[in-house]
């Protein structure tokens, strides 16, 4: 756990990639597999379910240290940070430990099955002889929201320079379903388990915004131009007699979409299959807010299956009875994907139209009303373009149609975490309903640090209630509101939910009483 605590205090302490890498060489270089292991699956989210909740660690640490609640929670909105509040306010440990990372975790497995009372003994006694930095991580174990200080991207080159072997292979190898007691940690970022595993999916080719103009990328017939849904990116997997659904999230949705498994077990094709999940009705695609009711499902009924029937509108083929197919060029990998849905025509499972056009010009219009048909805007990829795993710019562009925006006032805030804990950084947004003002939208980026030091010290003087760390805000800062989407939504009071928001700038010029009505915001719905 030294070791451990060491490395997540070295890659939250720097914003260096350099020092990132070398303090996860330095990792791999010393620590036992089991904990390299419980590493990689840590910063993969395949960490086990909560075992106890917040409010009991909370209950403990007020027991322990005698200390008023109100003084908790003054601490806790200096701080920021739950798990970090807690490791300061305890006292210093008398005993010390030499447990390892994957000791600490089959022990933080185990005990999700025991009683409270064997909770809290485990918990007191492992504060007891953890230092304060040790102490932090522990929390954030228990507490299921542990992140680490590398993006995904920056841990599979790091793990690809160490072994000396291409990021490509890293990042199929430790996609999909594993867990850290079954492998061996070189081979498994080697890729020697990756083809006894019938659900293993490939890493997603990315896209890059458009950084060029369109004349820039030559001719147009160069491109196969799509439009940009707005669903679940996934990778339809049938293997065997087996079908797999896995999200751009590394997460495995094959449950909550049992329309697209019925009709993939009747394929006779084996298929690696890369689209986008839509909800659909009468051939129009539905706002994004009506797939949200789908997602997390345990059980999908045939009521919910009626009132949001799902289509899948197929990209690409990635691999064909078994042959991996990414090396191919697009092109290719478009003819065959063709001829393979004239073996298999669905209702369900289509093919993402191609737009036509004879020059950028056309396209341009094109784009300019995607929101007529649902888009986000359009997708560009050279048509002799390979399936890269990741982004690589070039290859594949996204074209997006620019933000709606709204203007709202702000009401509620909150404190940041991490290097943003000593400023109010979260904010929650509102708009005209009536007389009243209702929350439309949270946002947590947009503003320069010279805006966030100021709109800190507004907060701080104009603060009229505070609910632990939330403070309810004098309601006079206006912000132009960004977002990528909007639909209905019974659990927001407005009526409606954003999809994206952030803050595009400040409007100093306007007043509270020239925010957006929620009547107005409604009829951007199509």
């Amino acid at each position: 756990m030294i070791a451990f605590a060491t490395l997540i205090n070295a890659l939250d302490s720097t914003n260096k990639a350099s020092l990132k890498k070398e303090a996860i060489i330095d990792f791999l270089r010393f620590a036992p597999d089991k904990d390299k292991l419980w590493f990689l699956a840590l910063m993969t989210g395949k960490r086990p379910k909560r075992p106890i909740s917040t409010k009991d660690l909370k209950t403990w640490v007020l027991e322990l240290t005698a200390i008023p609640e109100w003084l908790f929670i003054e601490c806790y909105a200096a701080v920021g940070d739950l798990s970090e509040t807690i490791s300061l306010l305890l006292p210093p440990p008398i005993k010390k430990t030499d447990k390892s990372l994957s000791e600490w975790m089959e022990d933080i497995t185990i005990l999700g099955r025991a009683s409270i009372t064997e909770k809290k003994t485990f918990v007191l006694e492992s504060w007891n002889e953890l230092t304060s930095i040790e102490r932090f991580i522990f929390n954030k174990l228990l507490g299921g929201s542990f992140r680490l200080g590398i993006s995904a991207k920056g841990l599979i080159n790091t793990i690809a320079l160490y072994f000396q072997i291409d990021p490509s292979t890293v990042a199929h190898s430790i996609m999909g379903e594993w867990n850290p007691y079954d492998y061996e940690f070189e081979k498994l970022v080697r890729g020697e388990y990756s083809n006894t595993n019938l659900s293993k999916p490939y890493p997603f080719c990315l896209a890059y915004s458009i950084e060029k103009k369109l004349e820039e990328l030559g001719p147009i017939t160069e491109w196969q131009c799509e439009y940009k849904w707005d669903g679940i990116r996934g990778q339809l997997i049938k293997r065997g007699d087996e079908v797999f659904i896995w999200s751009r999230g590394e997460e495995l949705v094959t449950a909550q979409f049992p329309e697209i498994t019925s009709v993939l077990k009747h394929w006779g094709d084996h298929v690696v299959l890369d689209g986008e999940i839509l909800a659909a009705k009468n051939n129009q695609i539905l706002n994004f807010t009506e797939l949200q009711k789908r997602i997390n499902r345990k059980v999908i009924s045939k009521a919910l299956r009626e009132e949001v029937p799902i289509v899948v509108y197929l990209y690409d083929l990635l691999e064909l009875n078994g042959k991996d197919l990414r090396a191919e060029t697009l092109q290719d990998r478009r003819q065959q994907l063709e001829q393979l849905y004239k073996r298999n025509p669905s209702t369900t499972i289509q093919l993402s139209p191609v737009i036509s056009c004879n020059n950028w010009e056309e396209l341009r219009v094109i784009q300019s009303a995607s929101r007529k048909v649902n888009s986000e805007g359009v997708m560009l990829k050279k048509k002799d373009s390979i399936y890269y795993a990741g982004r690589k710019k070039g290859g594949w562009w996204k074209w997006k149609v620019n933000p709606m925006t709204i203007d709202a006032v702000l009401i509620y805030a909150q404190k940041g975490s991490g290097r943003r804990s000593a400023h109010y950084t979260d904010y929650t947004f509102a708009v005209k309903d009536g007389d009243n003002l209702v929350s439309i939208a949270k946002a947590y980026s947009g503003l320069t640090d010279k805006e966030i030091l100021e709109v800190s010290r507004f907060i701080k003087q104009n603060s009229l209630e505070k609910f632990g760390p939330v403070r309810t805000v004098k309601p006079e800062l206006v912000f132009e509101i960004a977002f990528e989407g909007i639909g209905y939504s019974k659990r927001h009071k407005s009526g409606v939910a954003l999809r994206f928001p952030r803050i595009l700038r400040w409007r100093r010029d306007k007043t509270a009483a020239d925010i957006d009505t929620v009547e107005n915001i409604k009829k951007l719905i199509q």
